[in-house]
């Protein structure tokens, strides 16, 4: 499943670009002009990670935060807005936000705040577990037994604390420098190459088509995301 965000944001173009980017980075994307409007999602649908504007109609983005966070939303804000001054910031990180963006802002620097921030959302949420089952697959960690409709699939300790990873980790989008870091600990003379070939044997003995995998997933231009 796709991370959640939900944009709240009063003018079209800027709502344009940053939905349009986010999208194209795999996220799903939902968007409210107003500050009422943008309350009223946020309190009816699940979101993983709310964008809200300051200065809004109807209700601030201030304001939103506030209220949400008091139902119980716990998910991460990112505030965006026009306005830089300390007091703002130290307002809305008070209020229940976790990060505050100043336009104009860089693509790559709000992509990079927007991943970091559901990262920290999913691992808040994900506890590592020690039996998981997707699709035909059923995987004991503690036993280091995994099988695929009943039958042992022949694993190596390394694709078994990979897939492990992934799992402890799903819905994440991983980068291969995530994955080396915790799966091989920055051992020597790794590369990247090893994270590729590493999926490409668990999308063969895992997945029912390892050509178009339905559980570990490429991330175009990222990495790798397992789905359940």
């Amino acid at each position: 499943m796709k991370p959640r965000i939900l944009l709240v944001e009063d003018e079209p173009a800027v709502v344009f670009i940053i939905s349009d980017l986010l999208e194209s980075a795999g996220y799903s994307v939902e968007t409210a002009g107003d500050g009422k409007q943008g309350f009223q999602l946020a309190s009816d649908k699940p979101f993983d990670l709310l964008i809200l504007d300051v200065m809004l109609p109807g209700m601030d983005g201030f304001a939103i935060c506030h209220a949400v966070r008091e139902r119980g939303f716990d998910g991460a804000v990112l505030m965006l807005t026009a306005r830089g001054e300390v007091g703002d910031r130290v307002q809305g990180l008070r209020g229940g936000a976790d990060d505050y963006l100043v336009k104009p802002f860089d693509s790559e620097e709000l992509l990079a705040r927007v991943g970091s921030l559901l990262r920290r959302v999913h691992k808040e949420q994900l506890t590592p577990v020690s039996l998981f089952e997707f699709g035909r697959v059923q995987v004991d960690f503690t036993r280091a037994e995994c099988r695929k409709d009943g039958k042992s699939m022949d694993l190596s300790a390394k694709e078994m604390e990979l897939l492990r990873y992934f799992i402890n980790c799903r819905g994440q989008t991983l980068t291969r420098e995530n994955i080396l870091q915790h799966v091989w600990r920055e051992q020597e003379f790794i590369t990247p190459r090893t994270v590729d070939v590493h999926v490409a044997w668990l999308r063969q003995k895992l997945e029912d088509k390892p050509n178009t995998p339905q559980h570990i997933l490429t991330v175009r231009g990222e990495g790798y995301r397992f789905e359940k």
